[in-house]
Order: structure tokens, then C-alpha cells, then sequence
């Protein structure tokens, strides 16, 4: 689908990505995926690529009871997991909030907050008399120490709880465990991207990459530990699994190259400006702002919404435009505008032309689908550099599961990207990070 105004495709110009620039900008991926693995340059690498100390991939013939918390947003979840071998699992899960309040205070609030949950769950399960394995999933980056040592490196995805970057989570939540009197034993820390791949591995033996393009961006692989000078685990086996932390690729100016000015005002407006500059530019915590950015540019041009005659107010409002509106607006057939113009007039317009609607689809589709292809560059340099005959990527986020287009936009620029005679396929993770936790604890804990 095209804009109707010449100029509206004249202002999204700079997020159309040509395959030069595409190149390009997987050949400076690969190259901080080097520089994070290798001792010399990682600390100053963007790409910190940090060993998780996960080397064995399930079979699907675990057996056992297992819990696992998995936090990573503004919501966290508890499951009891139960592997049944010959690939069964049984699932019960509980989703808890995180009030604001707590998402930006002490650390030690928001640990005794898990625990609290922790032990409602245990005692809604009929648990409080048994002794579990828990897997925890952080999904923040985190530099891990070993597979029950994970120190915060940051912040992200609006979480500022003081005392607890550059400390263990691990240690932490299990002093609120004890404050708590809840008899867990956490067995591994893990992130989000490592729980898909496992929870994927599980039913597919060649998934070899976990990816989330959510709240947030990040990927995991499964690398030869002779390549990982920062390893330091057992030397028995072959491969560990990385958290790459791709997130923050382009904070050393790498992707200036096709920054916009409003990934720039995204960046400077966040509550960590100069971080996280590829996660800035996909995923689900900035898209719907960088297109109401370029919808008030394009109102100040008038180009769009000329009738009105004056600037929507709620417009102008930071976060007014969600991301979900992006999915959801993309979603209407060709030529119809129902859920865009319902958007529109919750957000004040109510006089919108079918010319109109066109634009602001269009707006849309040039911000996803330039995010679709930014991650198809991390991707495809991943699967080159497994350089296996076929590879399974696990993919989960609420970007890539609800936007209708994504996963086209992604496969569609990927196939362009990796090597020739390699084959590979994209597996949505169907349960989340949660039952991936729960393997990682059993696969630890025989």
C-alpha cells in the first residue's frame, strides 16, 4: 500500500531501507557480535554477547515438577511447570502486576513484592509444603557469573529500582524468599530470548536462536565455546548458549547512518538516552511513539488532516499513540478503514478522509516494517554465523505476535540476508519464556 500524498511518502523516505543500507548494517552487527565475544574488545563492544552458562538443550524427555518467575515488563509471571516426557508439559500460571511505585523504588521492595506473589501462587497450588526448583528469568541486560549468578548491568523498559544494578538478582531474590519464608530453591537465572529457545528446542531439535521483539529487543544463540573468551564453565561441552543484549547495538554511533530525527527525540526523551539504540528503533515500547511523531510532522506540514484546521490535542500527548494502534491499523483489509478511524477518533479526530486513513497506514507500515527488517539484519547474520544447514529461530513478543505484517516483513528481508544454501524457519514460542525457564531448571538440576 502506497500514501495518497506524494509528499507523506516523501517524508517516510528515510525510513525505507535499501538493501545497500541493509547490508551494511549487518555487516557492523556481525562485527559487534565479534568484538562482544572476544575479551580484548568486549568491554567496549556495544554488542556484549555474555555466556549464560546454559550448554544443554532439552530432549523432551524431562520428567518433574518445576516453577518458574519470569519478569521482564510491568506484569511478571509465576508457572508451575510439569514435564511428562515424550514432549508433554502441564502448565498453571498466574500473572501479577508490578504497581509503578514499586517498578521505581527500592530494590529490596520489588524482590519482597516476587516473593509475596511467589508464596500466594505456592499456596493457590497447594504447594507451601513441597520443596521446588525454580528457573528465573530476568530479562533485563545482565552480565551472568554462572548459572545462579546474573549482576544487572541496567535498567530498561521503564523498571529504575535503586540498589540493584550491579548487584546479583539471584542473591536478591533469594533473600526475599527467605525474608519470606518461601522453600524455593532458584537453580538458574536466565533471560527471556534463552527461555524461548529452550521452551522451542524442546518440541524442535534445530532451534539454535531465541529472539523477543516485545515491550523490548533482544536475542539469544547457541555459540562454540571456543569462540567465547569469556567463558569459563565446564569444558566438557561444546556449545553455550549467549545472550547477545543486541539491544544496545548502535550506541557507539554505529547506526547513525539510519537514525531518523525521530528515533533521535524518542532517544533523548527516555529515561536512558544514548542507550539501547537498536531496540529504540523496533520495538514495542517506541514504535507507536515514533509514528506519532511523524504524524505531528506531517499534520505541522499539513499534509494529513487538513480539514481540521487545528492539531489534535491528545496527539500531542507523549505515549497517546500506542504501539497496538500500529498492529491494529495495519490489520484493516485495503480499503477499509474501520479500526484506524476508531483510533482516530479516540485520539480527537473525527473528520478523517479515506486519504487521510491511507496516510496514516502508510506512516505505519514504513515504521514496522523498518523494524522488521532491522531485526531480519541481526537475525540472518546470527543464522549465518551458526552456519549450519537449517536453522529454527524461536521467536515470542507481543510485537511479532500481534502485528498481522511483521513476521512477513522479517522472513521476506532475512531470505534476502542469509547465505545461500542455508535454510531456516521462524517457530512463535507458543507458551512465552516460562516453560524455557523451567527446562533450563531441570536441565541443571538432574
Amino acid at each position: 500500500m502506497s500514501a495518497k500524498t506524494p509528499r507523506v511518502r516523501t517524508l517516510m523516505e528515510e525510513f525505507t531501507l535499501n538493501n545497500s543500507q541493509l547490508a551494511e548494517v549487518s555487516r557492523r552487527f556481525l562485527n559487534e557480535i565479534n568484538r562482544g565475544l572476544c575479551a580484548q574488545t568486549h568491554d567496549n563492544a556495544d554488542v556484549k554477547c555474555f555466556p549464560t552458562y546454559v550448554q544443554d538443550l532439552p530432549t523432551g524427555e524431562e520428567v518433574g515438577k518445576y516453577l518458574a518467575l519470569d519478569l521482564g515488563g510491568t506484569n511478571f509471571r509465576v508457572l508451575l511447570v510439569t514435564l511428562k516426557a515424550h514432549h508433554e508439559v502441564d502448565m498453571e500460571s498466574k500473572i501479577f502486576a508490578i504497581p509503578k511505585e514499586i517498578m521505581t523504588g527500592p530494590g529490596v521492595q520489588l524482590f519482597d513484592h516476587i516473593a509475596e506473589c511467589l508464596y500466594t501462587f505456592m499456596k493457590e497450588q497447594n504447594l507451601v509444603d513441597e520443596h521446588l526448583h525454580l528457573g528465573f528469568t530476568f530479562s533485563f541486560p545482565c552480565q551472568q557469573l554462572g548459572l545462579t549468578k546474573g549482576i544487572l548491568v541496567r535498567w530498561t523498559k521503564g523498571f529504575n529500582c535503586a540498589g540493584v544494578e550491579n548487584e546479583d538478582v539471584v542473591l536478591l531474590l533469594k533473600d526475599a524468599l527467605k525474608r519470606r519464608q518461601v522453600d524455593i530453591s532458584v537453580v538458574a537465572i536466565l533471560n527471556d530470548t534463552t527461555g524461548t529457545l529452550m521452551s522451542c528446542a524442546h518440541r524442535n531439535k534445530h532451534c539454535k536462536i531465541g529472539v523477543i521483539i516485545g515491550t523490548g529487543c533482544n536475542a539469544c544463540y547457541l555459540e562454540r565455546v571456543e569462540n567465547v573468551d569469556l567463558y569459563d564453565g565446564p569444558s566438557d561441552k561444546s556449545h553455550v548458549i549467549i545472550n547477545t543484549e543486541f539491544g544496545a547495538f548502535g550506541e557507539s554511533g554505529m547506526l547513525d547512518f539510519v537514525r531518523s530525527e525521530y528515533d533521535r527525540f524518542v532517544d533523548q526523551a527516555s529515561m536512558n538516552p544514548g542507550r539501547q539504540i537498536y531496540e529504540k528503533m523496533i520495538s514495542g515500547m517506541y514504535m507507536g511513539e515514533i509514528v506519532r511523531l511523524a504524524l505531528l510532522k506531517a499534520i505541522d506540514k499539513k499534509l494529513i488532516f487538513t480539514d481540521s484546521g487545528r492539531k489534535p490535542q491528545r496527539l500531542q500527548i507523549v505515549g497517546s499513540f500506542e504501539t497496538k494502534f500500529v498492529s491494529d491499523i495495519e490489520s484493516d483489509p485495503n480499503g477499509d478503514f474501520t479500526n484506524c478511524r476508531a483510533i482516530l477518533a479516540g485520539l480527537g479526530i473525527r473528520n478523517a478522509t479515506d486519504d487521510d486513513c491511507s496516510d496514516v497506514r502508510y506512516i505505519c507500515e514504513c515504521v514496522s516494517k523498518r523494524a522488521a527488517h532491522l531485526v531480519a539484519c541481526g537475525l540472518a547474520m546470527l543464522i549465518n554465523k551458526i552456519d549450519e544447514p537449517f536453522v529454527t529461530v524461536g521467536v515470542d513478543g507481543t510485537v511479532y505476535r500481534l502485528h498481522p505484517k511483521f513476521k512477513g516483513y522479517m522472513f521476506e528481508k532475512m531470505r534476502q540476508l542469509v547465505k545461500p544454501g542455508i535454510e531456516f524457519d521462524l517457530m512463535l514460542s507458543e507458551d512465552g519464556s516460562g516453560r524455557g525457564a523451567a527446562l533450563v531448571a531441570a536441565t541443571v538440576a538432574v
